[in-house]
């Protein structure tokens, strides 16, 4: 007797895959809009087009890497004819650079708080959080992969997302060390990099990031940085 095959409920369905149908029918939409049926000079572009494009683009460099990203696949994922993307960048690394800075312009800025062992957390929490969103992780081992070849995209991320977490703890822990809580004579830098950094070798160790990591690792650290206790 043949075994039948049960229906695949529609409850299963991957909800990446039907975002990523939605973006696409909206591309669609809007690039036809945008082009009115042939190009038009002075047309204004379409801000989901866009959006389609460059979203497209960081799923393809996470999931793929740089070098096998290419403008067709890019067009594919986002819905939308390659013209679309070369009447914006004119080259591969032109699409990368901006759509890393679409993802690092919606990262929220950490908050400044007063300094004490709480607030240290608190950023590392949110730090935590960002990492650990879809594809974040696997886009920065693709910077690292291109440092040589297009040392512009990692420079990018050094710049906007290294420097502004870090600034963040730094000014904090410089607070610390203002109001004799913390030893004058610690390296903050290393500090800095010991509790980013950690969080990294965890994922690489775990394939993710306990939640309590931030408060671990800030425990941890202080007993070597702290004057009193806080």
């Amino acid at each position: 007797m043949p075994v039948m095959k049960k229906p695949v409920a529609a409850n299963k369905m991957s909800s990446t895959g039907a975002i990523s149908r939605g973006r696409k029918r909206l591309a669609a939409k809007s690039e036809t809009s945008e082009n009115g049926g042939a190009r038009q000079s002075g047309r204004p572009r379409a801000p989901e087009v866009d959006d389609a494009i460059l979203d497209a683009a960081l799923e393809q460099m996470a999931e793929q890497g740089y070098q096998r990203m290419s403008f067709d696949s890019v067009a594919k994922v986002a819905g939308v004819g390659k013209a679309t993307i070369y009447r914006r960048w004119s080259s591969k690394a032109e699409v990368a650079t901006a759509a890393l800075s679409k993802r690092i312009d919606s990262e929220p800025q950490l908050k400044q708080k007063a300094f004490s062992k709480e607030a240290l957390i608190s950023m590392l929490g949110a730090i935590r959080e960002r990492l650990l969103q879809p594809n974040n992780m696997a886009l920065v081992g693709t910077l690292l992969a291109e440092e040589k070849q297009t040392p512009e995209l990692i420079s990018l991320f050094r710049e906007r997302v290294w420097h502004r977490r870090s600034s963040m703890i730094r000014s904090v822990l410089e607070q610390g060390q203002r109001e004799g809580r913390i030893a004058k004579h610690v390296d903050l830098d290393i500090v800095i990099d010991m509790i980013i950094g950690s969080m990294y070798a965890s994922y690489l160790r775990r394939n993710t990031i306990p939640a309590d990591w931030p408060e671990r690792a800030v425990e941890t650290i202080w007993r070597g940085i702290g004057t009193v206790t806080v």
